[in-house]
């Protein structure tokens, strides 16, 4: 698999790399088995993908375990991105982003026990402050940790242009996560300008499975199961949806590749990305996602994918998080979470004629 530096680095990015919030166990419906995670993380190797995202909110934790069971002290021979900043309050287990330097020590010190590394080789806030801490302060105890050797490098995800151009005037970041694919396009505009020169790692390029091929009908999750109220599973956003995945699904045919590398390689082929962020829970989705490499390279396929999302109206090209240098807790992160499925929508309250619900049994 072709490699692309990522800027300001000595780091060589695969062009795919392998997210692990489904192989975390949360907010993905029933659990898989460990031993499927952890042969798909050695399988990622041989099929040249050297970088995973992780995250401590992947599993509360779990990601990080299988990482370092899968590798063990080999770990320290591919790259580890992985997050900081969310905390857990309350007994059901809701996530928010505490920026404070204290949270970012103890955050980023507990991420090098779980995975059994001396240094991080690229460490990104997970989202924007929902506590009010300047965002000078945060980025001053990433480079405190840099100059500790806790880390090498650190990053951004989830912000918005403004708030990443003020995070460049005050510290060496090198990336920005984002979310990119044919549905969700907000990184084209002025957050693609914002981040030039930057390295951006676009995830979710499948758009949570809605882009592989695999949703044809009217899915069904779980209740815990974040796409169970995913609007974008929901009515007419999933009939677009299911509307340009079939059209993918015949250049797929064509090219001689699953339906899900047309859409990963598409977001890897396109200007400004460094590298691409999909999830897989087993080998067999690992391996089908890796061919998205030969999509990318070819630009005659690249074009005419993206001329079918063109005329089946594209993706949605609205704002990410605006962000600034104080977040305000009640707004700004809290839509996130919503985006991320942290957050469910309230449900309807039933019609007045509507009978009584039963009694509990």
């Amino acid at each position: 698999m072709r490699r692309r530096p990522l800027p300001g680095t000595d780091l060589s990015l695969s062009v795919l790399g392998l997210g692990l919030w489904a192989m975390g166990g949360k907010y993905w419906g029933p659990p898989r088995p460990d031993e499927d995670a952890v042969a798909t993380l050695q399988a990622a190797v041989d099929l040249g993908v050297n970088w995973f995202d992780t995250a401590p909110l992947y599993g509360e934790g779990h990601a990080d375990t299988l990482l370092r069971r899968a590798f063990g002290p080999r770990l320290k021979d591919v790259i580890v991105a992985t997050k900081v900043g969310v905390r857990w309050r309350g007994s059901r287990g809701h996530a928010e982003s505490d920026l404070s330097p204290a949270h970012i020590v103890e955050d980023a010190e507990a991420s090098l026990t779980r995975l059994g590394l001396e240094t991080i080789p690229l460490l990104q806030v997970h989202w924007p402050c929902e506590r009010g801490t300047p965002l000078a302060e945060t980025l001053g105890a990433l480079t405190t940790l840099q100059t500790q050797g806790k880390i090498q490098h650190f990053g951004l995800c989830n912000y918005g242009p403004e708030a990443l151009a003020e995070a460049r005037a005050l510290a060496p970041i090198v990336s920005l996560q984002t979310p990119y694919s044919l549905l969700r396009r907000e990184l084209e505009g002025p957050l693609l300008s914002a981040a030039s020169g930057l390295g951006v790692l676009a995830y979710e390029p499948l758009c949570r499975g809605l882009l592989s091929g695999k949703y044809t009908g009217n899915p069904r999750f779980g209740d815990d199961d974040q796409r169970s109220w995913d609007e974008r599973f929901q009515g007419h956003r999933l009939r677009h949806a299911q509307s340009l995945t079939a059209e993918l699904g015949r250049i797929a045919a064509r090219v001689g590749v699953p339906t899900s590398a047309v859409a990963i390689g598409w977001a890897i082929a396109q200007p400004g990305v460094t590298a691409v962020i999909a999830g897989a829970r087993t080998p067999q989705q690992l391996r089908e996602n890796v061919q998205a490499d030969r999509v990318a390279a070819s630009a005659k396929v690249v074009e005419v994918i993206s001329r079918v999302a063109s005329v089946l109206g594209g993706g949605f090209r609205g704002s990410i998080a605006p962000g600034g240098g104080r977040c305000e807790k009640s707004t700004q992160g809290r839509e996130h979470r919503r985006s991320l499925g942290l957050v469910r929508p309230p449900r309807p309250c039933p019609p007045a004629s509507s009978p009584p619900p039963p009694p509990p049994r």
